[in-house]
């Protein structure tokens, strides 16, 4: 546990798992699954259709990821800079996410609903429907979920010189959540609306603890290598 970039690949798994569950992403993601099923007549094409959608979430995120990440390093002066001084900006970004995660700060972003030109076109499209559908709602981008992303994925991503394989397991784990439910859904859980409120639940305390932990963090990394502070 002490290998760093085993403890970034965990850490971005656990971003991914995080923002799948908050609450915007997470709505979104059970009623795109749940009007999919409406419209695919078997339950394993229900499921399928639920993998789709997730891979088309986590197409998304790894495209966006990998854009920002590298463009950023193949600039040789911002690469230079961030190689040198990365440490200096990183905890003052800790603290501003960790702030949006404690909800200390809210922001109202637009997001994307299921209008119904989006419902004809994705019932015609059936299952493969469900492959735009998830790229589509994965840039309907939340504070929580931005805030996760864009303040924590993408530093994490270009401080381990990692392109690809962060952001793949950062996709991954906005995956697990989604494929759980796609199951579920697909098999008729009855117990599907408790689940949703322990995972709503869940989600409050998860975000709560992993935004003091970022202000924490933030907090050392300004102190040590922003204000050179001996500790």
């Amino acid at each position: 546990m002490n290998d760093p970039f085993l403890i970034a690949a965990m850490t971005a798994v656990w971003l991914g798992i995080l923002t799948s569950i908050s609450p915007c992403p997470l709505a979104t993601n059970i009623a795109a699954i749940s009007f999919i099923g409406k419209n695919v007549g078997n339950s394993r094409m229900i499921f399928l259709s639920g993998l789709l959608y997730t891979f088309g979430r986590m197409l998304v995120y790894l495209a966006v990821a990998i854009l920002i990440a590298t463009s950023l390093l193949a600039m040789t002066e911002i690469s230079f800079f961030l190689q040198n001084e990365f440490n200096k900006i990183l905890g003052p970004i800790l603290i501003v996410v960790g702030i949006f995660l404690l909800e200390i700060i809210k922001l109202n972003m637009p997001g994307i609903g299921l209008s119904s030109k989006m419902q004809a076109g994705v019932s015609k499209l059936g299952i493969w429907g469900a492959l735009m559908l998830g790229a589509l709602f994965a840039l309907s981008f939340c504070p929580v979920s931005a805030a996760l992303f864009f303040g924590s994925l993408i530093p994490l991503a270009i401080k381990n010189n990692s392109n690809i394989l962060i952001p793949s397991l950062f996709g991954i784990g906005t995956a697990l959540p989604v494929i759980l439910f796609s199951f579920l859904i697909a098999f008729g859980a009855k117990s599907i609306g408790g689940m949703f409120e322990k995972l709503t639940l869940f989600e409050k305390w998860a975000r709560r603890i992993t935004g003091i932990i970022f202000i924490l963090v933030g907090i050392y990394y300004t102190l040590v290598y922003l204000l050179q502070v001996d500790i």
